[in-house]
């Protein structure tokens, strides 16, 4: 099945800087979301804390929950809708001196004292400790960073170097876009959006590695041309395969997200716009640094 004409010649080369600059608004964006936000919304996993997680059979709101548990010493909870269902509710307390099965009664009691009797149901408490939380998130960081370091020299040594920091640079604008999302959208990033992140890398590569296969090609059979030309029309020729791929794989990914419910909800976000991300970041950002390396290469030689 072919969607794009084997002739079709789109001038993706030439619209490089657009695109770039695009990139870097959107990173900037991100970073400026962060700052402000003073870093990620880590998740219990990384932030440490107990979480709850809280249904009710009649509609209400996080203002009457924090209200509701005032009479408990529980500091400042943290109160949000989980998934679709507007009754379902996750409450985040940093710190308890009491273990997970009295905190489940006496938030029990407390929520019924407001609701009534049987309209509450606690469905799980989870407990993670501030520094298991803190090496879990140091471990993830390092699952990124290895996977980066172990691209890089798989990449080096089945193409070239430049070949391997193109790839890099792209997966790096993949992550950091993604990690922009969640900052603005106030999403929670824990265990499952690390893997996310690793799944996005993982597709990223995959086509960038189709691109750069048929630019290395196209360098022998077009060796008289210029390497904007051979960019240009490797891009073209992966194009039909690249729609079909990330076409496909975003129809799984969106029934995820409006079908999956509220527990793999923020990982077929962190999926969805990493897909969509690293199409983009294929075609604009890893072929035009390796256009990029070959101007600077020939302004040194001349």
């Amino acid at each position: 099945m072919q969607l794009i004409k084997a002739d079709t010649n789109i001038d993706f080369v030439s619209k490089r800087v657009l695109a770039i600059s695009l990139s870097l608004i959107l990173i900037l964006i991100g970073i400026g979301s962060l700052v402000v936000k003073g870093g990620p919304n880590y998740g219990i996993d990384f932030a440490g804390g107990i979480l709850v997680q809280v249904k009710f059979a009649k509609p209400t709101d996080a203002v009457e929950i924090k209200k509701a548990l005032g009479s408990l010493d529980l500091g400042s909870p943290v109160v949000q809708r989980f998934g679709e269902n507007q009754n379902e509710f996750l409450i985040r307390v940093e710190q308890s001196t009491a273990d997970l099965q009295t905190l489940s009664g006496q938030m029990q009691s407390a929520l019924e004292q407001t609701y009534e009797k049987g309209d509450v149901d606690i469905r799980r408490v989870e407990l993670v400790g501030p520094q298991v939380g803190k090496d879990l998130r140091n471990k993830g960081l390092k699952a990124i960073l290895y996977a980066m370091v172990g691209l890089l020299i798989y990449i080096s040594w089945r193409f070239e170097f430049r070949f391997a920091v193109g790839a890099i640079i792209a997966l790096v604008h993949d992550v950091a876009i993604t990690i922009g999302a969640f900052s603005i959208s106030g999403r929670e990033i824990d265990l499952p959006i690390i893997a996310a992140f690793l799944a996005i890398i993982g597709y990223s590569l995959n086509d960038t590695i189709i691109v750069y296969d048929r630019i290395r090609e196209n360098m022998g059979k077009h060796n008289k041309e210029s390497f904007g030309f051979i960019v240009n029309r490797s891009v073209n020729e992966t194009l039909s395969r690249t729609l079909l791929t990330s076409g496909t794989t975003l129809l799984v990914i969106l029934a995820l997200f409006f079908l999956g419910g509220g527990v793999i909800h923020n990982f077929a976000f962190a999926m969805l716009v990493g897909v969509v991300v690293g199409t983009y970041s294929s075609i604009y950002v890893a072929s035009p640094v390796l256009l990029f390396w070959e101007q600077r290469k020939l302004a040194r030689a001349k």
